[in-house]
């Protein structure tokens, strides 16, 4: 009998389009300064857990979360691109607002959660929770008994809640999809199940920042 494996999944820190509510997609953009705290206050709160692999996506404030978490555990972070954001097409670069301005039939498809509709140039639900629930069970399998975290994106970490709750791609989302919270979940053959969501207890434990300052300054910390 194949062991459980188990998982926390990560949604990036913030970025300052996040803040903007603009569509990032597949563009590059990077941790703000909150962000970035964020993520250390994340990697310190598990610094303790024995996690053995740490995977992102290899978008930049994905892949730059993960680095935190895996100084702090010293463990290389494995890109997997399986775990990148749902490709907007069209929509990167805009607000909510500008894109329901400018494309009304798109925005109106793209908020009833048409699971086949895709932007210009985009990616469907269909796509990503295919693509996503794919790569997260492959990495999965490779590590029974352990306990591994997968950092990624928004879209990412609503694909994983659904497929744990057993819940349609179009149901109307009830949960949250917090910048750098901790989500678990556990996999086997049979599929995932969901075991704790959403717990951001560490992003407002202050105390975790003498750990910090304890390992030293972190140069990353200070760019703008």
């Amino acid at each position: 009998m194949i062991e459980p494996t188990r998982i926390i999944a990560i949604r990036h820190g913030e970025t300052t389009w996040n803040v903007d509510t603009r569509i990032q997609g597949h563009l590059d953009i990077p941790l703000n300064n909150t962000g970035r705290l964020q993520a250390t206050r994340l990697a310190l709160a598990l610094k303790e857990e024995p996690i053995t692999a740490v995977y992102a996506s290899d978008l930049a404030r994905a892949w730059e979360t993960a680095e935190y978490l895996g100084r702090a555990r010293g463990l290389p972070v494995t890109p997997e691109t399986g775990l990148r954001e749902r490709c907007f097409g069209d929509f990167e670069g805009k607000t909510f607002t500008e894109i329901e301005a400018l494309l009304p039939e798109q925005s109106r498809r793209w908020r009833k959660r048409d699971p086949e509709f895709a932007p210009t140039g985009g990616e469907s639900l269909l796509a990503l929770s295919q693509r996503v629930v794919e790569a997260a069970e492959r990495i999965a399998a490779r590590h029974p008994g352990e306990l591994i975290a997968l950092v990624g994106h928004g879209g990412v970490m609503d694909v994983l809640y659904r497929a744990a709750a057993r819940l349609h791609i179009q149901a109307p989302r009830t949960w949250m999809l917090g910048n750098a919270a901790i989500n678990r979940l556990l996999w086997t053959p049979q599929g995932f199940t969901l075991v704790g969501w959403a717990d951001t207890q560490h992003l407002n434990d202050e105390s975790l920042d003498d750990g910090l300052l304890a390992a030293g300054p972190n140069p990353t910390l200070a760019t703008p």
